[in-house]
């Protein structure tokens, strides 16, 4: 998320970008490492509010972090590409050989009603979702349906208690470095509203 970082700083922003090994660890265990260190790298410069711009998986890993715990200066987050209701591609690919290396994270990442983004429930903070619409990849054209980004639907992105949504024609693996995705994610960190 490097040139998403670039611009969160010129922007004003402190910012701790905070990879993760999803191919390692289980949700439950990446929420919490993730999230806390996060908001660690963020307490270092005596923030007012504390925002999250999350990608894919990241979004689900807030949402499960905020099930469990709080943070009084919670600011607003802004998910790319979140499979919030589940992958329908996760759920296609699990029956071909290799779907293992998706890791335990991305394997808990399904549609069905106990699947961990199902079972996470209405959001409880200011939340805006950037969905994509681009697809280029022969999976997300013959398994997904449309309009989706490669790997997660458009449908697939909202979430209950959601405070705005968008769909812009862009991929899933780019996104996050897409100018107009990065000035809507900075506008609404501002006030809460995309554009």
């Amino acid at each position: 998320m490097g040139e998403l970082e670039t611009k969160l700083i010129r922007a004003g922003f402190s910012v701790a970008n905070i990879n993760f090994q999803s191919r390692k660890h289980q949700i439950d265990f990446l929420s919490y490492d993730a999230v806390s260190r996060g908001i660690n790298a963020c307490f270092e410069n005596n923030p007012v509010k504390v925002h999250f711009i999350t990608h894919s998986l990241g979004g689900i890993l807030v949402r499960h972090f905020f099930k469990e715990h709080s943070l009084v200066n919670l600011g607003r987050v802004v998910m790319l590409g979140p499979p919030n209701q589940g992958s329908e591609l996760v759920d296609r690919l699990k029956s071909f050989p290799g779907f293992s290396f998706l890791g335990p994270a991305g394997k808990a990442l399904g549609t069905d009603v106990d699947s961990i983004p199902r079972k996470l429930g209405p959001i409880s903070f200011e939340l805006g979702v950037i969905a994509g619409t681009r697809n280029i990849t022969p999976l997300g054209f013959f398994w997904l349906d449309r309009p989706n980004d490669s790997v997660v639907t458009v449908e697939s992105t909202k979430v209950e208690g959601m405070s705005e949504h968008i769909s812009l024609p862009v991929t899933h693996t780019l996104m996050m470095r897409n100018n107009t995705v990065i000035d809507h994610s900075i506008n609404f960190l501002r006030s809460g509203h995309f554009k």
